[in-house]
């Protein structure tokens, strides 16, 4: 039976939903896994509770922190830094440490440079998958079933390295895993998933969002689902990642102007065009 230790810091949505999917994972004899938790989370009652509800065994501390096999951090960028820097002496030596960031260049840049000083692994992470709700109470074991799992590494090369990073997240039962680098990641993200958030915060705040009850359906759903966001942590991600982030308002800017002219100068014509370019891109990318 394989045996492994893995501690959670954070939790959140996220690292409480990691911790449920180790733990049911572990409970399905077929798998012959055998897991222990450990879990740290900055209010003690969470710990508790997560102690309670049976997916965490004990408290993650200093002195335990080596015997884990793989540590998940999920916290925000700024703290998952800290929290690497502050416990980089106490990660168990050749041990595999991944963070769950929304954004990658800073966090991959303190976690691989510090990694190499102490002589553990660390490798970016991205799970593809969460809630509109944040908080332990949300979080499930199926969270990740089935999700793509963005990975950053140190080495490309390296495909042992890739090979135990996928093991280790086996568990967890994600569709699929995607290699980046940390520049390429975060570029990408601030399109597919930092602008929908934005675009869709502002938009609720038209003076008309009040009376749209009667008047709405599925597009107004579909456009405002996630304006209802965890603004701590989108605020922090937005700002780590404003240069990538500007472009893509830009741009977006750019094209709604286009749309605003043709419409001021009665220009029907010219206006299909650029509706049918939209539909035509749209077919291009998702088939």
């Amino acid at each position: 039976m394989e045996r492994m230790t893995v501690g959670i810091v954070g939790l959140g949505l996220i690292g409480a939903s990691f911790a449920k999917s180790y733990k049911e994972f572990s409970q399905d004899t077929e798998n012959n896994f055998s897991v222990r938790i450990l879990a740290y989370d900055k209010d003690e009652s969470v710990t508790l509770m997560a102690k309670m509800q049976g997916f965490c065994d004990d408290t993650l501390t200093k002195d335990n922190l080596k015997e884990c096999d793989l540590v998940l951090i999920c916290l925000y960028p700024r703290a998952t830094i800290e929290y690497i820097e502050d416990n980089q002496c106490y990660f168990a030596k050749n041990g595999l440490v991944i963070d769950t960031c929304g954004t990658k260049r800073k966090v991959c840049e303190a976690g691989f440079r510090i990694a190499s000083k102490n002589g553990f692994e660390f490798v970016g992470g991205h799970p593809m998958a969460g809630t509109k709700y944040s908080g332990m109470s949300h979080s499930k074991a199926t969270m990740f079933n089935g999700a793509p799992m963005v990975i950053v590494p140190s080495r490309f090369d390296d495909m042992e390295l890739i090979d135990r990073v996928s093991k280790a997240l086996y568990p967890a039962q994600f569709g699929s895993f995607g290699i980046s680098h940390a520049d390429t990641h975060d570029e990408y993200i601030a399109f597919t998933s930092q602008m929908a958030h934005l675009v869709s915060n502002a938009y609720i705040k038209s003076p008309r969002a009040n009376a749209h009850k009667g008047f709405s359906a599925g597009s107004y759903k579909d456009m405002t689902r996630v304006a209802w966001l965890n603004n701590k942590m989108w605020s922090e991600l937005f700002i780590e990642n404003k240069d990538n982030l500007i472009k893509e308002i830009d741009t977006l800017v750019d094209e709604l102007l286009k749309y605003k002219k043709v419409m001021e100068q009665d220009d029907e014509e010219t206006l299909a065009k650029l509706l049918e370019e939209g539909k035509k891109r749209k077919e291009e990318i998702d088939g």
